[in-house]
């Protein structure tokens, strides 16, 4: 548990007590803070009281007498689309507000840092998808190569929930948008923006606060290196912003789009090669196509933003090859879970939104697409050329019919269940093909997450196959 520093003596509220809020008090306790606790969930509140915290209602008057802060959960709006009552009450008290992320930063180095020999180091991931991958990935390539490391935020373990450092260790934070539109600290020493596309547009009030959100990550704390994706105009302007030239290294731009040139540090992939340039000059190359872990140019994008982090912590080319190598994936995004007749099955549940989908699209050769679920703002607008490959589509969701209208270029059957999806896929596929989940949509009009939908695909298709294991590489 990392003990936050800066409130020994004083009252802190926590908002929300889910897995954040919990290790959030615990650790504000463990640094000599008293936390009171507040969630709307009777069942939250009855734990938390359990476990021994002060639990007040924060809406009532006077909540906010005698409170230094108030930390926020991620999933509680405080701007957009409405705030939440309580932070709203908490702002025309002048208390200020702040969330895990930024108790972490402020409180992480430590006087036993002094006696280290190699300063622990701090990389944070953000962007709208392969965040996840690419933070596993690297954290895959440090223990690969015996380096201490912990993963943690959006991923792995809470940030305030992980061990202090020791001596030379790296943590790699993945954080949402959510995570870093708040935290009143962000200052890791390496910062990844991987790519941008439309996502939680509500809680962002459009596509220029969702990228505000994420650009904090960068302008708050000016990390020493940044690795920028420059596939889109918001990565390349975020790289202009934070370069003093063309040879700036402290910036290094990554694509799976272009190669990139120039005297600066870049590392891009095409047609399945990874290059690292530096001053004009090739420096490194990977052949990724060997790598089941990291299938799709979706995938080559998160290897080149991992292997610009490990060279920027002094690993050589051959060692990171070597690590990728391994690399299993991650449940739930673009995870090969069986192999029958010829026929793959993958499960990229974590497709939420249009550009994951489309993404996923481009990694394989003739699907049999499992897609829908509830919808996000923009449409499926995004999808059209990324459906070459589809033999044909599988619509599931409670607005099925109305999903599968918007794809009148493919062979389209309303399933609505996964179960219906997934039998009739399997009964139909040829060999060579490829039966995707990859749904362009959320789960929540039938599932709990991402995850629950992932896995129920994965059971049925087992049970299809009449295998006790899925194949899972």
């Amino acid at each position: 548990m990392i003990s936050v520093q800066g409130f020994a003596g004083s009252n802190v509220g926590v908002l929300g007590l889910g897995r954040s809020g919990m290790a959030t008090a615990r650790a504000l306790q463990a640094g000599g803070a008293t936390a009171i606790c507040w969630d709307d969930n009777a069942q939250a509140r009855q734990l938390a009281e359990q476990d021994g915290f002060v639990v007040a209602d924060l809406a009532r008057d006077g909540a906010f007498q005698d409170l230094a802060c108030l930390i926020v959960s991620p999933g509680i709006p405080h701007l957009y689309p409405t705030p939440n009552k309580i932070i709203e009450k908490a702002l025309r008290a002048g208390v200020t507000i702040d969330n895990d992320i930024g108790l972490f930063f402020r409180s992480f180095a430590t006087q036993e840092w002094d006696n280290f020999v190699v300063t622990p180091k701090i990389v944070a991931i953000t962007g709208s998808n392969g965040k996840s991958t690419t933070s596993a990935l690297i954290h895959h390539v440090l223990e690969h190569v015996g380096r201490s490391t912990q993963l943690a935020g959006n991923i792995g373990r809470g940030v305030l929930d992980i061990d202090p450092a020791q001596d030379g260790e790296v943590i790699v934070l993945e954080l949402s948008s959510y995570q870093t539109e708040l935290a009143r600290a962000l200052t890791p020493d390496i910062a990844v923006f991987t790519n941008l596309s439309p996502d939680h547009l509500d809680r962002h009030a459009g596509m220029g606060g969702y990228f505000a959100a994420k650009r904090r990550l960068f302008a708050e704390g000016g990390p020493d290196r940044a690795v920028i994706g420059v596939d889109e105009i918001e990565g390349l302007f975020l790289a202009g912003q934070m370069s003093e030239g063309r040879a700036d290294d402290r910036v290094i731009q990554i694509s799976v789009d272009q190669k990139l040139a120039g005297n600066g540090w870049n590392v891009f992939a095409k047609k399945g090669f990874l290059s690292e340039y530096r001053k004009g000059r090739q420096v490194g190359a990977i052949d990724l196509r060997k790598i089941k872990g990291l299938p799709g140019a979706h995938n080559h994008q998160n290897a080149c933003a991992a292997y610009a982090v490990c060279r920027t912590l002094g690993l050589a080319p051959r060692v990171i090859e070597k690590a990728f190598e391994s690399f299993a994936g991650l449940p739930h995004r673009s995870q090969i879970v069986a192999e029958s007749g010829d026929v793959t099955f993958v499960n990229d549940s974590k497709a939420t939104n249009v550009d994951a989908a489309a993404k996923a699209l481009s990694a394989f050769g003739k699907i049999r697409w499992i897609c829908g679920g509830l919808q996000k703002d923009g449409g499926l607008e995004g999808l059209q050329g990324a459906m070459g490959n589809v033999v044909k589509a599988y619509v599931i969701g409670r607005e099925a019919a109305a999903f599968s209208m918007q794809l009148p270029d493919i062979s389209c059957e309303v399933c609505t269940s996964m179960d219906v999806a997934v039998s009739k896929a399997v009964a139909d596929a040829q060999p060579g093909e490829t039966v995707l989940l990859a749904p362009a949509a959320a789960s929540f009009d039938q599932y709990d997450s991402f995850e629950k939908r992932g896995t129920h695909f994965i059971k049925l298709v087992r049970d299809a196959l009449g295998v006790s294991e899925p194949n899972e590489i």
